[in-house]
């Protein structure tokens, strides 16, 4: 190196050492951070901590659906075996969903929905659709669309995602992959049930969604790959926050067995029966690398213009949802699909709410709507659910076509609730009457499921509680399901007589 050049050389070696080194500071200390956060927290159960054994990718991929449903099975076995029949004095409550004398013990009730399903209509069938549930979610959260499809003749296969419906442990280990083998199978089975010709429709919520964008991508490039007639998609997870890109980084500590909570965003007591409320660092991190996978996969397609073959997709999404990127939906998804072949529904923020209410919005929360909507036309059409009209309570559809400027004012016999502000992520797939999750729950003995998270309404001292204020405020049902529920059967069969849809297996 020549002589003049050593100098400058050393600088920026020196610039480089140090530059490593607060690198190196800053790093060590989020660690220390992290590891002070999560060991102050509660500690681990046996739920957290045990993996029930889930098919492999290649098992999924060349078995079929009783072969599902057997090594489901044995999962729910050893989650009897390894963690109920094993608990603590002080685990045995009456609000443990994995206490066999608890009154939220998911095999205690008529119907264990965490598991996968089939629901058969009552008369003929007229095709098939696959229900993908939400991440730590489980089948029970599309069940009410599952009983919509089944009560216009078709086949509706709800499936338990792999490391879901058991224990949150599940979560800590698997992929995205192994999602993506389970959506496979389960659309193997539909087109077994449908038959050669009949349709097949996949739904997907939240997390769920991705997986049924990925594999109808998928179809366009596999013929042996049943394609999708119709996508639907509830709160779909096209895009996730920034935290979750990084969120590997939060579970570094748990390479060492002394700091094993590390693995965990969120420990939480259980008592959802059909919902984690624990939340693996590593479920978060998948979810990030799936929606990755699905973005990539969009634009590859968009690329070379096969993306005019994708079929019709109809998206149900809040304006306010924390939990995806609304934007990343419109964006990513709708803007780029073929003129015409998608509708958009939108669940506007309660602009009738009263005075005080509204003072207290954001401003952000008062433009949710008009940043999120790129101006008319459009090449989807679009739906906003509003009452935008102070003068009345009742609701509205406003409906611009693809192509279109103008919009057309459908009114509805609906009502926001008059202490509801908004929807929320996780509100869009239930009814009002939902017997977990509903603001008004229905009164049958078939939907008692020992506790009504929907009703909650505590005040007090938010430090008295085991979870977050936002856990007691956030809408939980979704007043409008009537009208998705319109919208989605728009373009089905009529009912069959009788309406009601023979019970699930």
């Amino acid at each position: 190196m020549p002589a003049r050049r050593r100098p400058m050389f050393k600088r920026l070696l020196t610039v480089a050492k140090r530059i490593g080194l607060v690198a190196a500071a800053v790093l060590v200390t989020l660690l220390a951070v992290r590891i002070w956060d999560v060991e102050r927290g509660p500690p681990l159960e046996p739920w957290h901590s045990f993996v029930p054994h889930e098919l492999s990718v290649a098992e999924m991929d060349h078995g079929d659906w009783q072969t599902y449903l057997a090594a489901e099975d044995k999962a729910f076995q050893s989650v009897r075996t390894q963690v109920t029949e094993k608990l603590d004095t002080e685990d045995r409550t009456p609000i443990n969903r994995y206490f066999s004398g608890s009154r939220i013990y998911p095999p205690g009730f008529a119907k264990d929905w965490n598991r996968s399903y089939e629901m058969m209509p009552s008369g003929a069938v007229r095709g098939a659709v696959v229900l993908l549930h939400g991440l730590t979610d489980s089948p029970y959260s599309l069940r009410h669309v599952a009983d919509l499809y089944a009560a216009r003749g078709f086949v509706a296969v709800g499936v338990r995602l792999p490391g879901h419906g058991t224990v949150p442990g599940g979560l800590t280990e698997g992929t995205w992959q192994d999602w993506m083998a389970a959506t496979r199978l389960a659309m193997r089975e539909a087109r077994r049930l449908a038959g050669p010709d009949g349709p097949i429709h996949i739904v997907g919520y939240s997390n769920g969604g991705a997986l049924a964008l990925l594999y109808t991508l998928d179809s366009l490039d596999d013929s042996a790959l049943p394609r999708p007639a119709k996508v639907v998609l509830l709160s779909p997870m096209v895009g996730v926050t920034e935290f979750a890109r990084f969120a590997g980084l939060a579970a570094l500590p748990a390479v060492l067995p002394a700091f094993a909570k590390a693995a965990w965003l969120n420990i939480l007591p259980e008592f959802n029966p059909f919902k984690y409320n624990s939340f693996p660092v590593n479920a978060a991190r998948q979810s990030y690398l799936l929606t990755q996978a699905v973005q990539e996969a969009i634009a590859s397609h968009a690329g070379d213009d096969s993306l005019k073959e994708f079929p019709p997709v109809q998206t149900f999404l809040s304006v306010l949802d924390t939990t995806v990127s609304t934007a990343a939906v419109v964006d990513a998804l709708h803007a780029v699909l073929a003129e015409a072949r998608s509708e958009l529904v939108l669940f506007d923020i309660n602009r009738n709410a009263d005075v005080d209410s509204l003072a207290m919005f954001r401003p952000s929360t008062l433009a949710a709507l008009s940043d999120l909507l790129p101006p008319a036309p459009r090449p989807f059409r679009s739906i906003v659910v509003t009452n935008r009209n102070r003068a009345t309570p009742d609701m509205e559809a406003l409906v611009t076509e693809a192509g279109a400027t103008g919009t057309t004012a459908i009114p509805l016999p609906l009502t926001y609730p008059h202490d509801v502000y908004s929807l929320s992520h996780i509100a869009v797939p239930f009814p009002l009457s939902d017997g977990l999750y509903g603001l008004d729950p229905a009164e049958t003995p078939a939907e008692d499921f020992g506790i009504s998270l929907g009703t909650l309404s505590s005040r007090g001292e938010s430090r008295a509680l085991v979870v977050g204020m936002d856990f007691i405020m956030r809408m939980q049902s979704n007043p409008f399901f009537p009208y998705m529920a319109e919208r989605i059967a728009a373009d089905l069969p009529p009912p069959e007589a009788p309406a009601s849809a023979a019970s699930p297996d």
